[in-house]
């Protein structure tokens, strides 16, 4: 991939840069709860404008169906940039349309403005390649210059992901190079012993990076969600918790090939539980029992790991010199539930190695939890783009760069 560096050397002042940024934070009305995703492409736009360039960053936000959405405006966003930036940043209410131009043809050197979302219009997401390539055009006419630099993006085969940057000088922006680079100690040079760490709810969603992981760790830790449906193939009783009863094959089949390799894969030994899902809203009182992990009631559901699981896995991790962390181990997002998230979280802040966050819900939880994000190697701005590389698989966003 060009980088952003070289697009710099041959100097941008005065031309229009399309930046592809992933400004998809949560928000809850109109305060945004985690900015992350847009401190993340910081250094590029900064690098940018004081190179003079006019740059205009386009990002989605959520999934509306193709159409306008007021709950999924980017206008907050777009606010945050600026007060992060310490300039005013322009705001065009479309993205193809007379005010996306206006706020384009209005940029001075120097200067930004954000389109409204891209999912507003239905031929970003469009199966239909015609469609994605009429609404890419459009946006080409907005911009000299493409810079990838929305990474939480780059596994999507979408117009202003992949169809954008075959129509334009395309580079890769800070975010992106960096990405890469972390991923690349994930999978071409690594240093061992290499402890993986998968958490969140469902086993299908990591089935790809597990099968790929199996041939790369030598240590993997399972929390969270999935964690049942591993113990359901080991014969244990797992009550009302998360169980992809379909997936119970394809745990047996890990379980057996991790074995037969040599990769260490372990399973909750305590969990907490309780008969009912927790209150996120209102934080009440949970009042959860701590029972041993083959021996949960049936009228019970697992929520977090146990304490002595905390223990067994800070030691797991306590010799690794690469960590891989993707998903909690329970519902951190109420206190009840939070401490296994907190103990996995502590143990890559405590560790000498290398420790990679993989995005998605392991990146709230580390901020949710109050940890310094200083404290850990990288936190990856993209959790299913992070799987999908580690799968080996080929990321849309990636491969237009490339080209």
């Amino acid at each position: 991939m060009k980088t952003i560096d070289e697009l710099l050397r041959q100097g941008v002042e005065g031309k229009r840069v399309f930046v592809r940024a992933d400004l998809n934070v949560p928000q809850e009305g109109t305060t945004i709860t985690d900015d992350g995703r847009i401190r993340a492409v910081l250094p590029t736009v900064k690098a940018l404008t004081e190179a003079g360039a006019k740059v205009v960053v386009a990002s989605h936000l959520g999934r509306p169906k193709g159409a306008p959405d007021p709950a999924f405006t980017l206008r907050f966003a777009a606010s945050r940039l600026g007060e992060l930036l310490g300039r005013p940043v322009a705001f065009a209410g479309d993205t193809i349309g007379s005010e996306a131009h206006s706020a384009v043809e209005g940029l001075g050197n120097g200067e930004v403005a954000v389109l409204e979302n891209l999912r507003f219009n239905a031929g970003e997401t469009s199966k239909d390649d015609a469609e994605r390539a009429e609404f890419a055009a459009r946006l080409a006419a907005l911009a000299d210059v493409y810079v990838g630099d929305g990474f939480g993006a780059v596994h999507r085969g979408h117009a202003s992901v992949y169809d954008l940057p075959r129509l334009l000088p395309a580079y890769a922006g800070y975010l992106i190079a960096t990405e890469v680079g972390v991923l690349k100690k994930l999978t071409d040079d690594v240093r061992r012993p290499y402890v993986v760490v998968l958490g969140g709810a469902k086993v299908s969603d990591k089935l790809g990076v597990i099968d790929h992981l199996l041939e790369k760790a030598d240590r993997i830790l399972i929390g969270g969600g999935m964690a049942y449906t591993f113990l359901k193939a080991k014969g244990h009783e797992v009550g009302i918790s998360l169980l992809q009863e379909d997936q119970v094959p394809a745990c047996l089949d890990y379980l057996a090939r991790a074995e037969k390799k040599g990769v260490e894969f372990v399973l909750p030994v305590d969990v907490l539980v309780s008969p009912e899902f927790p209150d996120l809203k209102t934080k009440a009182p949970a009042h959860p029992t701590l029972v041993a992990a083959d021996a949960i009631p049936a009228d019970q559901e697992g929520l977090d790991i146990g304490p002595e699981t905390r223990q067994l896995y800070a030691s797991k991790l306590a010799d690794a010199a690469t960590v891989f962390w993707n998903g909690p181990m329970g519902v951190f997002e109420h206190p009840d539930y939070a401490e296994g998230t907190k103990a996995v979280a502590q143990a890559l802040v405590d560790s000498p190695a290398f420790t990679v966050v993989g995005g998605g819900d392991s990146a709230a939880a580390v901020r949710t939890l109050g940890f310094d994000e200083d404290a850990f190697g990288h936190i990856s701005t993209g959790g299913g783009a992070s799987l999908e590389y580690l799968e080996g698989k080929t990321l849309p966003g990636l491969a237009a760069l490339e080209d």
